[in-house]
């Protein structure tokens, strides 16, 4: 039975990976025309920070929660099904934000819209996961683990950089929004080129269905590479809690407004999409665990760099775009080495789960390195902008020797180079 299995494995005619780039573009098409298009056009009209950001966290509620509804995916219908699904949802949803006037009163109803249009392309995220689990050959999972971030990423430019630039230009209100939701809707085109192989989960009956789904996840977790992939979720190593603080801590180096705009949004997306593509077929010839490793000690070396750098907005492009392309190595590292530690199964279900948890050291350093920044040390080293990129180089140090322990002690095995 192993051998059929194997045979049909082997067999089995695989996507291009770039595919999946384009698969994903809704996901971060929502994301940028919530983050930069409404912001920027609620600012306009005199929205406080603090309600704007309300906008973003309703994305973020739904990120830290999404592997609850996950093994919907998994034990139903088939991804691509739940692709198309929430590919209307999600391009519905996208379409109703531009409809709504842009006004103190639509608040409310923009963050309830987001929310139910984040679980929708949630589903979608979730089924381009489990389709390239399947899909893609382990040799090439890496190529992939790119071409997934570098949509989701250029998908952000798209909803933040041209959907701004269409709401600043068209005259009328509900067309970017519309646009936008039907490039959401021809991403669905690149269905076509995968072959959706059989589920090993899914059975007559919803009861075996759900014991195979959880048994499947209990043995990738209790698993050596399962383990090791759960602690690499909680370790402040290449987490890019930086980029959440360049614009605050901008003034430091004395950049322009003009300079944060550009160097920060679009420059920084294309930047680090070029980053997951590069890590990505790296990560396809050598072991992932140890490319994970050395892209996130480059990050550690570019904040430590920085920190002792000139202080000048040159150096602030300089930096913040090197650190944005040792990002994207470090995204697709990440991204490959889960869909090695997951196979197959449930393999939507279980990279959900190790990227929701990921979201916590993100969010911890952030706080962190936020509170350093403002602290009133007695040197240099430990407080403002110096101290802030001298802590992400610490933590990042600390991050490797703990994940390079707990690899030798688990005696996960290395991935084998193409």
């Amino acid at each position: 039975m192993e051998n059929t299995i194997s045979s049909a494995v082997l067999k089995h005619k695989h996507a291009p990976p770039f595919i999946y780039m384009f698969l994903m573009l809704p996901f971060g098409i929502t994301n940028g025309y919530v983050t930069v298009t409404l912001a920027y056009q609620f600012g306009k009209i005199g929205i406080s920070m603090s309600d704007i950001a309300s906008l973003a966290a309703a994305i973020l509620i739904i990120g830290v929660v999404k592997f609850l509804f996950a093994p919907l995916l998994d034990g139903f219908l088939t991804l691509k099904k739940w692709y198309l699904i929430s590919s209307f949802f999600t391009a519905a949803g996208m379409f109703a934000l531009g409809i709504l006037p842009i006004q103190a009163s639509s608040l409310a109803p923009f963050i309830w819209i987001i929310i139910l249009g984040n679980i929708a392309v949630s589903f979608l995220g979730i089924a381009v996961s489990g389709l390239a689990a399947h899909d893609i050959p382990d040799e090439m999972k890496g190529r992939v683990s790119g071409y997934i971030n570098a949509g989701n990423l250029g998908g952000t430019g798209l909803g933040g950089g041209a959907g701004l630039w269409l709401a600043e230009n068209l005259n009328t209100s509900w067309m970017p929004a519309g646009i936008l939701a039907f490039v959401c809707i021809l991403c669905s085109f690149g269905l076509i080129f995968i072959r959706e192989q059989v589920s090993t989960i899914k059975h007559a009956e919803i009861g075996k269905t759900l014991k195979n789904l959880f048994t499947d996840i209990w043995q990738t977790l209790k698993a050596k590479m399962g383990i090791l992939a759960l602690i690499l979720c909680f370790l402040p190593l290449g987490t890019g809690a930086l980029q959440n603080l360049w614009a605050g801590a901008a003034g430091s180096w004395k950049a322009s407004a003009s300079t944060i705009e550009f160097v920060t949004g679009v420059l920084s997306g294309l930047i680090t999409a070029g980053g997951c593509l590069v890590g990505g077929w790296i990560c396809d010839r050598t072991d992932r665990k140890l490319a994970y490793v050395v892209f996130g000690l480059l990050s550690a070396i570019c904040s430590f760099a920085m920190a002792y750098s000139p202080h000048t907005e040159v150096m602030f492009i300089i930096w913040t775009s090197v650190y944005a392309f040792i990002l994207g190595l470090c995204y697709s590292a990440f991204s490959a080495f889960v869909f090695e530690a997951i196979g197959r199964g449930a393999a939507g279900t279980k990279y959900t789960v190790f990227a929701c948890l990921s979201n916590f050291p993100i969010l911890y350093m952030t706080k962190i390195e936020g509170w350093v920044f403002d602290s009133k040390g007695t040197t240099e080293a430990l407080h403002g902008a110096t101290g802030m990129l001298n802590i992400e180089s610490i933590c990042a140090v600390i991050g490797i020797i703990i994940f390079l322990s707990m690899a030798r002690i688990l005696r996960v095995p290395k991935t084998d180079a193409v």
